[in-house]
């Protein structure tokens, strides 16, 4: 967990793509739920969020 946490430190790619991953998966869960209303309010701004994200640390070092 330490390799994760420094990772993020160093601004490696694999962590931060990991982190951009569970936040489009969060995004779609909260898109698709029926119960919590302000977590469907969101969840189009957390897929984007994810997603840019994404596109940013894929440009990231190793």
């Amino acid at each position: 967990m330490s390799n994760f946490f420094s990772g993020l430190l160093a601004l490696k790619r694999g962590p931060w793509e990991m982190v951009a991953t569970i936040l489009i998966g969060l995004g779609v869960f909260m898109l698709m739920q029926p119960f919590v209303l302000w977590a469907y309010t969101y969840s189009f701004i957390t897929t984007l969020v994810g997603t840019v994200m994404f596109i940013i640390v894929s440009h990231f070092k190793e």
